[in-house]
């Protein structure tokens, strides 16, 4: 390790890995990962009741796996506190936690010596699908991270000002990269009858802030020989997902595929002709930074964030308008 300190690193308040769900399981797995690879120790605790993996290990990554509260509300605080204990005995030297609403627990592994670092996301609050308490919460949480852990982080300069300007504190931006795999067209492609830049592409949990239904309204308007291609899925977003699959109707251009990881989600991004980030709440998306990694064309609903994100490299459309700006 050319002489660096070998560190004991835990990662806590995500689902965990194999990444199978959102970005900061993704970042958990690239980092964890990279981490090992240059020599430290890292554990990734993970729900139960999400990963369907068997093994204790992975890419060198140890794995703890318990359950919680399987609600949308308490799911996430509730294995985060579980698992905060279990950091206890373990004695880390650093705990990396990610979302704000998992500050009230950053404390907990401090007790015995730990560090504590956590990555904020975006403003969790402004999500639909949150009632008026659960935001409550969130923007109180969003000021303990500003307390209680050691460190606290964000992945956008837009996050950035706005703790800033709310909690007068200033957290360093860490920003995400692209691993690009570029795969040529193959079975994934053939499984959905797709072929190479005639489709456009959407990659996000089907929730209503991420807007996935900007997308299908505006392109079920559009006369085309393309087809669009809905890539996500969500627990607890029921609703949601099935008003998305009213409004596709009979249309056979617009299909919906679940989640899509590894290989089946590098195929499908290599090939887009387009990529449309329809959402209108968090901080950095990663499939948005991965698919300007990827080359694809692509359109942002323009929140600051996307907008940030974008730069000079894609065009936006008027988030607030929905469908008929977009198309």
């Amino acid at each position: 390790m050319n002489n660096q300190t070998k560190l004991r690193i835990a990662m806590l308040g995500t689902r965990g890995v194999p990444a199978s769900y959102s970005g900061f399981e993704t970042c958990v797995e690239q980092l964890g990962s990279r981490l090992v690879e240059r020599g430290h120790e890292v554990t990734v605790y993970c729900r139960s009741h999400h990963i369907d993996y068997d093994g204790q290990t992975y890419k060198g990554m140890r794995l703890v796996s318990h359950g919680t509260i399987a609600n949308k509300y308490l799911d996430t605080i509730i294995h985060s506190f579980l698992s905060s204990l279990h950091a206890l005995k373990e004695r880390y030297d650093i705990g990396l936690y990610f979302i704000a609403g998992n500050s009230p627990v950053t404390w907990i592994p401090r007790l015995v010596g730990t560090k504590t670092a956590i990555n904020v996301d975006g403003l969790d609050w402004k999500r639909e699908k949150w009632p008026q308490i659960a935001k409550q919460y969130i923007q109180f949480a969003e000021f303990l991270a500003t307390k209680l852990p050691n460190r606290f982080l964000t992945d956008s300069e837009v996050v950035q000002a706005y703790y800033q300007d709310r909690y007068g504190v200033t957290p360093p931006v860490i920003v995400y990269g692209s691993e690009v795999k570029q795969r040529p067209a193959g079975p994934h492609l053939a499984q959905y009858g797709l072929e190479p830049q005639k489709y456009v592409l959407f990659v996000g949990r089907l929730v209503p802030e991420n807007c996935a239904h900007h997308l299908v309204e505006a392109f079920r308007q559009i006369p085309s020989d393309m087809k669009c291609v809905i890539v996500g899925d969500a627990p607890y977003a029921e609703a949601y997902k099935q008003s998305l699959y009213d409004i596709a109707g009979d249309d056979k251009r617009i299909i919906f595929t679940g989640y899509l990881f590894g290989k089946g989600y590098e195929e499908l991004s290599t090939n887009a002709a387009v990529f449309v980030e329809t959402s209108g709440v968090g901080g950095t998306h990663p499939a948005l930074v991965e698919a300007m990694a990827f080359g694809s064309s692509v359109i942002v609903n323009d929140t600051p964030e996307n907008l940030e994100t974008l730069g000079e490299a894609g065009l936006s459309y008027v988030g607030h308008a929905g469908a008929d700006s977009l198309k």
